[in-house]
C-alpha cells in the first residue's frame, strides 16, 4: 500500500509517517517508481507507534523496543532492557509530577494569601 492509503488506514498523518521512517521506526519498501510502499503489517507498527506514543515514550526508546512489541496492545516482551527503559521513564515522569504538585501547592498559598489582603478590612 502507498503512504496515503497507510493515513487512511491508521488515521496518521502522511507527514507523520514520513517522520516515523526517519527515525527508523517504520521500513517501507520503494517501488519502481521511488513511491513508498507499505505491507499490511505496517498498520500494526503504526498502532504500536502511536500507542506507545500516548504512553509518553520519546521515539528513540520507542525504537529500541519497538522490536519486542506484539499486538495492538502493544505488549511487550519482558527483556531486561526494556523493563529498565519503561521503569526510567516511570520514574522521571513520577519526579516531574511530584514537582508540578509542590509547584501547584505554592501557586495556591501564594493566590490564598493575595486574595486574603484583598479582602481583609482595612
Amino acid at each position: 500500500m502507498l503512504i496515503g492509503e497507510l493515513s487512511r488506514r491508521t488515521g496518521v498523518n502522511a507527514h507523520q509517517l514520513r517522520y516515523y521512517e526517519a527515525q527508523g521506526l517504520l521500513q517501507p519498501d520503494r517501488g519502481a517508481n521511488g513511491y513508498r510502499e507499505y505491507g499490511d503489517e505496517a498498520v500494526l507498527t503504526v498502532t504500536q507507534i502511536r500507542r506507545l506514543l500516548e504512553a509518553g515514550l520519546s521515539t528513540r526508546d520507542i525504537a529500541y523496543m519497538l522490536p519486542c512489541a506484539t499486538g495492538t496492545g502493544p505488549d511487550l516482551v519482558p527483556c531486561p532492557e526494556i523493563l529498565d527503559t519503561l521503569r526510567a521513564r516511570l520514574g522521571g515522569l513520577d519526579a516531574h509530577i511530584d514537582t508540578l504538585a509542590r509547584t501547584r501547592r505554592a501557586l495556591h498559598g501564594y493566590l490564598d494569601a493575595a486574595e486574603r489582603r484583598v479582602t481583609a478590612p482595612r
